[in-house]
């Protein structure tokens, strides 16, 4: 007898090296509004300079807090967990989503390592199931980690009987 699934937190933490790689994905974006201010800066001369610097001062106090603030809270929310009968995620910060799919509706199991990614010894898992939804991703793992849900889930999905749509 299959029973359905519930949605439910989450076991599993994504990897502490997530939260490092959050830092340094963000503060590239900060680097690069910060180094648009500076050109801002120079190519307007002397006009409105305390303008300009009080500018650039409230975007170096932002991007410190979000810098902070963050990778920690991205950490504390990030959770998966697979079980034979489905995939469970919640991830998010401000806006957080909880998913879940059972597995006898994947339809494919994927993973993928930008270079910033690859940098940390990170990966992503992506479960596509026919939901409307879209795929269910899991962020932020350890190699391993990744490389083991995905031959589960996909063992655990060519195993089990259903239409997967």
């Amino acid at each position: 007898m299959q029973t359905t699934p519930t949605l439910r937190p989450p076991l599993h933490r994504v990897s502490r090296t997530a939260i490092w790689y959050w830092t340094v994905r963000a503060a590239l974006g900060w680097l690069v509004v910060a180094a648009a201010q500076v050109v801002w800066m120079v190519a307007a001369g002397g006009d409105h300079a305390v303008l300009r610097v009080t500018a650039l001062a409230g975007t170096a106090v932002l991007a410190a807090a979000h810098l902070i603030v963050m990778p920690r809270w991205r950490y504390r929310v990030h959770r998966w967990e697979t079980t034979p009968e489905a995939v469970y995620t919640l991830s998010g910060w401000f806006k957080q989503e909880w998913r879940i799919a059972p597995v006898s509706r994947i339809q494919t199991v994927d993973s993928e390592r930008g270079p910033l990614e690859q940098l940390f010894k990170l990966a992503n898992v992506t479960v596509t199931t026919a939901s409307a939804a879209g795929p269910i991703k899991i962020g932020g793992l350890d190699r391993e980690t990744a490389d083991r849900i995905v031959h589960e889930l996909t063992a655990s999905a060519q195993a089990t009987a259903g239409d997967a749509t």
